[in-house]
Parts: C-alpha cells; structure tokens; sequence
C-alpha cells in the first residue's frame, strides 16, 4: 500500500592539495590524501539510506468490516474499535462516521500512527512508528509529515529534528548519520537536499560550514581538515574549490619546530588546484605571488626571501628558471643576489679570500647552482632529520649535527682527506661548547653553508681553473657525492632502524663520557675531541679489552666505516679525531661481541669480569705480569696495544670488518625471524650499557676519584 523511498546525497572528500615539499615529504601528503579518500568514499560517497515510507493522505477509501463502541444515528461517534477490510484497524474517537480526534491506526503491514485525526485523515501532533523500530514525532497534515518534527531511522541510525514540507526536509533541520552522533549536519534544506548554509561535520571530525547546493559544497565557505591540519576558506562550486579563496596549513608547533607561524596560499582555484594568480606565504618568512598552474608555480612570479631578497622571472613546475652556468651574467630581470627562502649561504670565510671585485659574482653563482638543487636539496635535509625521530606534527624538526655526521659519512667525504671533526671546525658559527655537540641544530641554511665549505676545501686546487671556483667546487661536490649516494644509509645507529628507538635512549649518558673522557685525556684542548689512541686507552682503563675484544679487533671496528677502498695500503692513523657518532657506533659494535662471549659463557662464569680479570686476560705472559706493580703493568699494556694496532695495516682492518658485519649482510629471514632478531638486537644493546659500559664507567671514575684523593692525603 505504501512505497518505501529512498534519498541519496553525495559528498566529495577534502580537495586535493599538496604543499610544495620535498618528493618525500609530497609522497607521504599523497598517501594520505589517497587513504582519506578512499575512506570518504566508504562514507559520504554512499548514499545515506533513511528508509523512510510515503503515508497516505487520505484514509477514505477504506472499507469498514466491524464496529465495536459508541454510535450515533446508525454511525460510528465517539469512543471505539473499527476493524477494516485489508486488516487494518483503529481505535480512537469517531465523529459522525469518520475517525477524528485522538486515535491510534494500524495498517495491515505494521505501521501505526498515534496521534490527532481530523476527517479520517492524519492531522495535528502526531507519531508514526513502523514494523523495523523507525519512527516520526511530529507535525502532521493531510497525512504527511509537515511542520516541525524529529525522524529515527532504526537501521541506519540516522535522526532528524527540524521542519517538514509535505514530506520532506525542508527549512531549518539537523541530522545525524550515526549512532555515535560524530557524522552531522546543521543548516537549511530543500526539497530533502542540503541547500542553503549549513555546517557538515564528517565521521574523521573535519568540518565544512558553508554555503550548500544539491548536497554539495557550492558557494562561499570553510572547510577545516583536521587531521591534516589544513583549512580553506573561500569559493566552492559543485564539492570542489572553484573561484577565490585561502588556503592556510596549520603547523602544530612541538619541541625543536623551527618555524614560528603557518603556511598560507590566497589566491585563485580551478578544480581543487591552485590554478591561476595567488601568493604563497612560507612559514620561513618567504612568499611568492605570480602565477600557478595545477599547485605548482608556474609563469609569471616573484619570490622574496625571508630576508628580502627578490627573485623576479618565469617559474616552471614550481622551479625558477635560470641560465646555466657559464660565466653568464644572469638574464635581465634577474636580481643576482636572489636566493630562495631559508638558502642565505654564510660563506663569509671563504668569499674574503676572493678578490673584492669578484666577491658579489662567486656568490651569485653559487646561489644559482644551489637553487637548481633546491628541490633535492630540501628531500636530502628532510630525510635526514627524520632520522631517529618520532614524527612531527608539522615536520619541522631541525637537521642536528649527529645526523648532519651520518648524512656527510653516507656520502663518503671523509674519503677526501678531511674528518667530520675538521668539518665542524669549519663551521665557525658555534660556540666551543656546541662546535662537537651531536644536539647542535642544523638550519637548511647552515646545512648549505657546510655543503659549500666542503666542497671548496676539497676541491679547490681541481677547480681553480674555472672562472667560478666556488660554483664549480659545489657542483662537483653534487654531482660525484651527494646525489648518487645520500638516503643510502650506513652505520649501526640509522642504518638499522629497529636498533635506533634502542640506541638513542643511550646517547645522552654516552655523550657524558665521551665528554669526560676528553676532559681527562686533552684538558688543554679548546674543542676536546676524542682520537682513536684515547678510545684505546679508555677501553683498556675500563677493562672492557680482553682475548674477545683485542686492541687490533678493537682498532678495525674504529676504522671499519674511516678507510677509503682505493687507498687499501695505508696505515691507521691513531691520531685521528673521531666525532660523537663514530664513538657512539663503536660501542654498538662492541656491543654484539660482548654480549655474544657473555651469553657463550658457564653459569659459574656468566658473571661481568672486573677490571682486574680483563687487564690480566691478554697479558703474553702471567710470570711476567705479577712482576710488574699496578700503574707499571697498565702503562706497559697500553703501549704493547698501541704498538701492535699501530703496525695493523688497512687492509688488515678492512678484511676483519667481514666478521664484524656478518649479522648485517645475513641472507632475509622471515617476518617471525626478524621480529625475533630485532627484540635480540634490543636486549644486546640494553646489556651491553646497563650490564657493562656504565658500569666499568662508573667503576672507573670511583676508582679514579680515590686515587686522587690518596695523593692529596699522601
């Protein structure tokens, strides 16, 4: 008797936008936007199903079987039961024949309606309830729902509470598309539609409030990704922005964020892409106004730095277009000076060696050969300050110098002559306390500066023919190390993830040793660097040396990432500075060896040996070592360990690396293995500092404090 209906609204997900990051940061944007959409369309994309029935307007045509109650003149009046043909029945008041007044009618398939009849018709307040549970409570007229009333839909959760026009959702109303009320909708209607203004909160928790048509955002309106952290104001057509608007990506501020306000872009949209004319404000500081094209700058535009420096030219696929390097001047309308937001190179030291006249030319060049790595070169310092860090909200962690060290090593300079602690020391921005420091932060702008001091220091004697010594410096620098091998990473601390979350929970009392190993061995130092022959000399202070752990094996771990493969006939070098990193790596090294002689060892003999035991264990002869008093006997082993790594050639060291690296270069094991492995791994590294570096550490220093006081009291 009654036709069920069913209403169908369609709503496109958040626009597609992307920042332009680095290709990392856009894949991982990408990824996400793909996964929300595929989730939108499991939610808003269907149509939302009210299950909610056409009701008769009239009740005339019905054909009455019987009559128990109260009657007047041959006529069914006042109180009573009526049953009709078809099964449907009522019971209510009766008025000359025709039900008016409050009654209740059931129909045949199970509906009923409660409520004021007027003339056999449905008039007044009133409530529907059908078989499933659904329900209306409300106006009613002629029939139908009409006037102000609430809606339950028993299956699909949905509830509506607003007004009615014959039947439909019409003015003012709100609704709620789950039980759980986190998917709603508040505004105007027309004719069942959402049309008009009206706020749409989605199941994710982002909000549009806004002008609607035909159930799609179309109009002037906000839309707040919050997951994302992004929003959009202005014009919207057919779900999409279309027209003028802004869009602002709001950057959570956390610890080590280094930027201080939000992303924002105002201007034209074609299609959910900024399209058209509009200026790009960077949270560095930085904007750029002129054209674009699909969400990239392209045409048209002017760049402007954080500290005012202007780029004024064409743009394609959201790069600046220059002239190649070739002793040119740059094209009209160029200012040469020009440097994008946050690449204002500090290369004072080396442009004062540079003939005054040719200062402002090498510098421009430079600058130019950077900007053409500009997109690489924001991906590699985006990588590498994700190293062993959890994820930030706004991905702006600052670079710190203990990954600037592993970026640098990954890419072999160290091969060319100079260490990482000679590299620091070209950075002359730091104070003495943070030029060694692995938790100095590290600017894109300072990452840049390093790159080119580098690239001079180690090419400049190759270049000094070309015109641009220091554009040709960086150039090679890029192109022969840089690009074919950062993101390639090596080292026990970020070459295995699964060990980092371990490891770095240990870096900060191992920097406390390292520093205080500096202070005893170097005190007149102004910097206080380690070298290879005073990490010998700790390991055999801290007994940690012994028949498992050799001077010689020690020296090949130190050297195993230091030695360059084409220069396999050289001799280590003792004197060498090492950074915190290479220390701090070491000891992951060191780790697996002792931990696998412990675990080997007896019950009777699986407790730590003292320092005693340890300096005894690789003595040549027994006799001869209980001849010798204590401060003798370790002064003569330090020497005997010294001279031996000292006659271990290079190719010694890299041949005993083979052992050192044969759980790395392992064969894959499968998911269950490797989680095994990784939580063996994880349990190596806890032994090894809680069971045995700082304790011996310890040891050492009480050791060392009551040695000293014994002297004063003597």
């Amino acid at each position: 008797m009654f036709s069920g209906w069913r209403r169908c609204l369609y709503e496109l997900p958040p626009p597609r936008f992307e920042f332009a990051l680095s290709g990392r940061q856009r894949r991982r944007r990408g990824r996400k936007k793909r996964k929300r959409e595929k989730w939108n369309r499991a939610t808003d994309l269907q149509p939302e199903k009210d299950d909610m029935y056409q009701l008769p307007a009239t009740l005339f045509n019905l054909v009455l079987q019987r009559h128990e109650g109260e009657t007047r003149e041959g006529q069914c009046h006042g109180n009573g039961v009526a049953c009709f043909e078809g099964g449907h029945m009522y019971k209510g008041m009766f008025a000359k024949g025709l039900m008016d007044g409050p009654g209740v009618f059931t129909w045949a398939g199970g509906l009923k309606y409660e409520g004021e009849f007027v003339c056999n018709k449905p008039m007044g307040q009133g409530t529907y309830t059908w078989p499933d549970g659904g329900s209306y409570k409300g106006e009613v007229y002629d029939g139908v729902r009409h006037g102000t009333g609430t809606y339950e839909c028993a299956k699909s959760a949905v509830t509506y509470t607003g007004q009615w026009d014959q039947g439909k959702r019409h003015g003012k109303g709100e609704v709620f598309y789950d039980q759980s009320k986190t998917s709603w909708y508040n505004g105007d209607w027309v004719k069942n539609s959402r049309e008009g203004f009206g706020v749409r909160c989605y199941p994710s928790g982002d909000i549009y409030s806004g002008e609607w048509r035909n159930n799609l955002r179309h109009g002037q309106g906000t839309m707040r990704w919050l997951q994302l952290g992004q929003e959009y104001t202005g014009m919207w057509q057919d779900g999409v922005q279309q027209g003028r608007g802004t869009h602002i990506w709001m950057l959570r501020r956390t610890d080590g964020s280094q930027y201080a306000q939000n992303n924002r872009y105002t201007g034209d949209f074609v299609q959910g892409q900024r399209h058209g004319r509009g200026t790009f404000f960077y949270a560095g500081g930085a904007f750029y106004e002129g054209e674009m094209r699909n969400d990239k700058k392209h045409g048209k535009g002017k760049f402007t730095s954080k500290d005012g420096r202007v780029f004024e030219g064409e743009f394609v696929d959201d790069q600046m277009i220059t002239n190649e390097l070739k002793g040119a001047l740059p094209p009209t309308g160029l200012d040469p000076s020009v440097l994008v937001a946050e690449m204002a190179l500090n290369i004072e030291s080396l442009l004062n060696d540079i003939p005054e006249k040719k200062r402002d030319t090498e510098r421009m060049q430079v600058e130019f050969v950077v900007l053409r790595q500009d997109a690489e070169l924001r991906s590699i310092y985006s990588f590498y300050r994700s190293l062993g860090q959890s994820s930030s909200p706004d991905e702006s962690f600052l670079l710190c110098r203990l990954q600037l060290w592993r970026l640098l090593k990954d890419c072999n300079i160290h091969h060319h002559g100079i260490s990482l602690t000679e590299i620091d020391n070209l950075m002359k921005e730091d104070s003495p306390a943070q030029i060694h420091s692995p938790y100095t932060p590290m600017s894109l702008t300072r990452l840049l500066s390093c790159l080119v001091l580098v690239a001079h220091h180690i090419y400049n004697k190759d270049m000094e023919s070309q015109k641009y010594l220091l554009a040709s410096c960086f150039s090679k620098l890029m192109t022969d190390d840089i690009l074919p091998n950062a993101k390639n990473v090596k080292g026990l601390l970020f070459g295995r993830p699964h060990l980092s979350a371990a490891a770095l929970n240990y870096t900060s009392r191992c920097w406390d040793v390292y520093q205080a190993h500096c202070r005893v061995q170097a005190p007149p130092r102004v910097d206080q660097t380690m070298t290879c022959r005073h990490l010998l000399w700790m390991f055999k202070d801290l007994g940690l040396l012994g028949i498992h752990l050799t001077p010689v094996r020690l020296l090949d771990i130190i050297m195993a990432e230091s030695q360059n493969p084409s220069c396999l006939s050289s001799y280590l070098n003792l004197e060498l500075q090492i950074t915190f990193l290479e220390f701090f790596e070491v000891l992951l090294s060191i780790a697996d060896i002792k931990c696998l002689w412990f675990s080997e060892k007896t019950p009777e003999e699986s407790s730590p040996p003292s320092r005693a035991d340890e300096e005894t264990s690789d003595l040549p002869e027994a006799e001869d070592s209980e001849k010798i008093g204590p401060t003798s006997s370790s002064a003569h082993l330090k020497e005997d360990s010294i001279e031996a790594a000292e006659s271990s050639p290079a190719q010694d060291v890299i041949e005993s690396q083979q052992d050192v690296k044969t759980k790395v270069c392992e064969e894959p094991q499968s998911p269950v293995h490797r989680e095994d492995e990784m939580e063996t791994n994880d349990q190596t590294i806890h032994q090894f500092f809680q069971q045995f570096f700082f304790p011996a550490f310890d040891h050492y220093q009480l050791e060392t404090k009551l040695l000293e006081e014994e002297k004063i009291y003597s």
